[in-house]
């Protein structure tokens, strides 16, 4: 490779430190806040404020049935859902600030709420 004659002890120098100052903030801005509850929503109206802290289930009714929600080990999740594709229960566990779930056809939402969200807006 003749071109790497041409590179100086500085230009190895700036590409060490972009290359570690990459790998340093990657991790810092893609980490959301600390998750500290879960809020459940039926029909758009908060159903419940869920504790992280403590393991519990509740069931949530909505216009296809009822829906479970569970909450384990500071993450929570679906268990099941009467919506036809369950995509809601695929979703798996929620852990960090700003994920959600929701179950369209059955109008439950399941999202965690933190100090600083991982993102500021989804879009399609």
């Amino acid at each position: 490779m003749p071109w790497l004659s041409l590179l100086r002890p500085g230009d190895w120098l700036v590409a060490v430190g972009g290359a570690l100052l990459c790998a340093v903030s990657f991790p810092l801005a893609w980490q959301g806040g600390r998750a500290e509850k879960a809020v459940v929503r039926r029909g758009g109206e908060v159903f419940a404020e869920l504790d992280l802290s403590r393991n519990r289930r509740i069931e949530v009714p909505g216009p296809l049935g009822t829906t479970v929600v569970a909450v384990e080990k500071g993450r929570v999740r679906v268990v099941s859902d009467p919506g036809p594709h369950q995509y809601c229960v695929r979703q798996g566990w929620l852990e960090r600030a700003g994920q959600i779930a929701i179950c369209a056809p059955n109008e439950v939402s399941v999202q965690i709420a933190g100090g600083r969200e991982a993102y500021d807006s989804l879009s399609y």
